[in-house]
């Protein structure tokens, strides 16, 4: 069976997956979703320090997601400039919008804050939240894979931190050409970076080396004045667009 045949089964399973996942980490209770976000919002400080000086891409949390909004507030606080994303049209690239606390905002993808009209930006780094990851370290989204679509259109390509808990880990997401592995997987358990094609759990110290060495390789942060033209045209293989900010947004201040 060729890959273009094999697609809808895939397609179909992933779904499930998400589904499942998805209803599993709602089930855990908000206590314990607390303790998880504590752990992992204190993992990407330690091991993380160079966001300070860079523009962060994070999502708006939902459906019992890792809330990034304190660690961004860290990160902020010693000079980072946050953004949030925003769907523009299928099977385009995420646009970024600069937040902070108290930027205006309007509803939108499904209700989802996304700020109303401040500044686009291009984010040298991003926080992207995971459904679900595997041993390779690609990730499972909603479906409408415009987190790859945006990392691979980014020049050069953001600093990709996969988010979430381990309760989403899967030996495999069966990949596919369009699927972009995240550098680093971040979970309550600790910080793991994608060595040779699969996770590897790392130290704190490890991690910022790693990082500093890889935003060296692709020259991170860009430079402030092309910081609102880093996309390029390579093909976007977008999946369909229902459901990829979910239906509802936490409306935690």
């Amino acid at each position: 069976m060729s890959a273009t045949e094999a697609w809808p089964q895939i397609k179909a399973w992933r779904t499930q997956q998400r589904a499942r996942l998805i209803a599993q980490r709602a089930a855990a209770s908000r206590d314990q979703r607390q303790r998880w976000n504590a752990a992992i919002s204190e993992l990407l400080e330690s091991g993380f320090p160079l966001l300070a000086g860079m523009t962060i891409g994070f999502c708006w949390p939902f459906k019992g997601e890792f809330d990034a909004r304190f660690a961004i507030r860290n990160f902020r606080q010693r000079g980072a400039t946050a953004a949030l994303p925003e769907v523009v049209a299928k099977a385009r690239p995420l646009q970024f919008r600069k937040w902070w606390p108290g930027a205006p905002m309007r509803p939108g993808v499904y209700g989802i804050p996304v700020p109303d009209g401040t500044e686009i930006v291009v984010p040298d780094a991003a926080i992207v939240p995971m459904n679900g990851f595997d041993e390779q370290g690609y990730r499972l989204g909603y479906g409408g894979g415009y987190f790859d679509c945006t990392l691979a259109a980014t020049a050069p390509r953001p600093l990709a931190i996969g988010v979430g808990f381990e309760l989403a880990r899967l030996p495999t997401i069966q990949p596919q050409p369009h699927d972009i592995a995240m550098d680093f997987v971040v979970t309550e358990s600790g910080v793991h970076a994608v060595v040779d094609a699969r996770l590897v759990r790392i130290s704190a110290e490890q991690c910022r080396v790693r990082a500093q060495r890889l935003c060296g390789e692709r020259g991170l942060p860009r430079r402030p004045a092309t910081a609102a033209s880093g996309y390029s045209s390579p093909p976007c293989y977008a999946g369909e667009f229902p459901g990829y900010f979910g239906e509802t947004g936490d409306k935690k201040s």
